[in-house]
């Protein structure tokens, strides 16, 4: 594993929400000031956390229901409301769809528009995401200010990631090999998915978390950010 299987990639894939974008540092601020207008007894920063891990379940639901891409947004909704109501905190729509819009404004991490600036003239750069088409295209014209080679939503694959129709929808619509294409990612259980698919990989730890067994999916390389990434890819 290493650099020496990374000479056949032309292709890096981005997971988006969490990896290129500062989700925590975009939402908890607004969270604060939700609870606060709920009359809640938890932070934002403490609820930040259960909210970010009930989304993942909320998705995986989803997928193993066989429910097809429900939406990302949508499925962060589901779970803001089941959080809620865990905690014993009152609300009604109207606050929640108001609330739904900082989604909007996500920041990117900066070293994550350093890298992708580094890396744009030696491979293609794709992002794919358990996003909705228009709300990826929102983020990377307004928010990242970056413009991908091409942006693949789960949409197209009927499933959130890391079902493997994903990878390989993905794989079919760049029209490459999935061993031409690197996932890059912050979250193990996509690289996971994806090296299952036959893609490379690169856990971006930006969160100091153990990576996933199996240990035959493990990523090709660990960095601990984009400026890693690149400091790394551009001498393959």
């Amino acid at each position: 594993m290493g650099r020496e299987s990374l000479k056949s990639v032309t292709t890096l894939t981005f997971d988006v929400f969490g990896t290129v974008l500062d989700l925590t540092g975009s939402l908890v601020s607004p969270t604060q000031k939700l609870m606060e207008e709920l009359g809640a007894e938890i932070s934002g920063a403490e609820f930040w956390p259960e909210w970010r891990a009930r989304q993942r379940i909320e998705q995986y639901q989803d997928s193993m229901m066989m429910l097809g891409h429900s939406g990302y947004l949508e499925t962060c909704r589901r779970a803001l409301a089941y959080c809620l109501r865990v905690n014993g905190i009152e609300f009604n729509n109207r606050q929640i769809d108001r609330f739904m819009r900082v989604w909007q404004n996500l920041r990117p991490y900066e070293d994550s528009v350093r890298g992708l600036e580094r890396l744009k003239g030696k491979y293609r750069l794709v992002a794919l995401s358990n996003g909705e088409p228009w709300f990826l295209k929102h983020l990377a014209d307004n928010r990242i200010k970056f413009e991908f080679h091409r942006i693949i939503s789960v949409e197209e694959a009927g499933f959130f990631k890391p079902h493997p129709s994903v990878y390989r929808t993905a794989a079919r619509l760049l029209d490459s090999e999935p061993s031409e294409i690197l996932m890059v990612a912050a979250h193990s259980f996509d690289i996971m998915g994806a090296r299952a698919s036959g893609y490379r990989g690169v856990y971006v730890n930006r969160y100091r978390l153990p990576y996933e067994d199996p240990i035959q999916y493990k990523p090709d390389m660990v960095v601990d950010d984009f400026d890693g990434l690149a400091d790394n890819l551009l001498d393959v």
